[in-house]
């Protein structure tokens, strides 16, 4: 298995990255929001709104 990141041979305490480093880079792409699956935008019209089975408000 090579390393995402850098490509190199995996180490086995970083698995799947090859060394700290590599984790570190990845790690930051995701809190910079580099790995994000695109979605359609959804009009505010389109939404309806989902009722939780909890929300009754009968009083028991």
């Amino acid at each position: 298995m090579s390393c995402p990141i850098c490509s190199e041979p995996t180490e086995k305490k970083y698995r799947p990255f090859c060394s700290s480093r590599c984790a570190d880079v990845d790690l930051g792409r995701w809190m910079l929001g580099k790995y994000a699956i695109p979605a359609e935008a959804v009009e505010e019209d389109d939404r309806t709104p989902v009722r939780d089975e909890g929300d009754d408000e009968r009083v028991h």
